[in-house]
């Protein structure tokens, strides 16, 4: 079986990104110290999270608005003016981080591109999305690029139809098993996990049993995974 369309995830697949949002959750514990445990903080923000995706989808503006929340949440008629704008400034620092490679990638995309087409599917803010992938610099890397608000196995045969491949001849390859495996392999791809550090909560899933799945160490990996495939092993 010949693989001609690979499609990969952009953030923690290709760039730092993770961290960033971490790093915004830290800034607001910090505000709400004073207020509440770390626990209680995380649990809000979760809630305000899980309440907030359907409306605003994913990406850093919604998680800037779902730490407001939170904040409104734990604190009530406390909440001040002052604090709302440190929860915005540490939303606007989230939107302006650098974009930063993670190891190996451009080698990878080399190979990659060498065995199939290539193809970004990324999902969040439309405006943010396209900011990262042009300060990255890897937008002429790929012959098309899918920014979508989630990701579905409907999501994916409408990208395999676009560009001309059937499902069986598909690769999706990213570092969340909910988003980036499950529903591609629901759509009849091939798929591979390529973890990176802890999975976002709102990501998680149980690790498929599936003769079209690999959980592969590193991206740099995934072709020798797709040469294996051709040899049908």
């Amino acid at each position: 079986m010949t693989i001609d369309l690979v499609c990969l995830d952009a953030d923690d697949t290709l760039w730092h990104n993770m961290r960033h949002f971490e790093a915004a959750e830290r800034a607001l514990f910090d505000l709400l110290a004073p207020f509440a445990a770390a626990g209680v903080s995380r649990a809000a923000l979760d809630a305000a999270e899980a309440r907030n995706l359907p409306l605003y989808g994913y990406g850093a503006k919604g998680f800037t608005l779902s730490m407001v929340e939170a904040a409104a949440d734990l604190l009530g008629p406390a909440l001040t003016a002052g604090t709302v704008t440190a929860i915005l400034r540490a939303g606007r620092d989230l939107l302006a981080h650098p974009v930063e490679l993670l190891p190996g990638v451009d080698a990878a995309l080399d190979a990659l591109a060498g065995r199939a087409k290539l193809v970004l599917v990324t999902k969040g803010d439309l405006l943010h999305q396209e900011t990262k992938l042009a300060a990255s610099g890897l937008g002429s890397r790929f012959a098309g690029v899918e920014i979508v608000s989630d990701k579905t196995a409907a999501t994916y045969a409408r990208v395999f139809r676009t560009h001309g491949v059937p499902p069986e001849r598909a690769l999706m390859a990213g570092d969340s098993l909910r988003s980036d495996v499950l529903p591609a392999l629901q759509a009849g791809a091939f798929a591979a996990h390529v973890p990176h550090g802890v999975p976002w909560s709102h990501e998680r899933a149980e690790e498929p049993d599936h003769p079209r799945y690999r959980r592969l160490a590193a991206l740099a990996e995934l072709p020798g995974w797709i040469d294996a495939i051709g040899r049908g092993l």
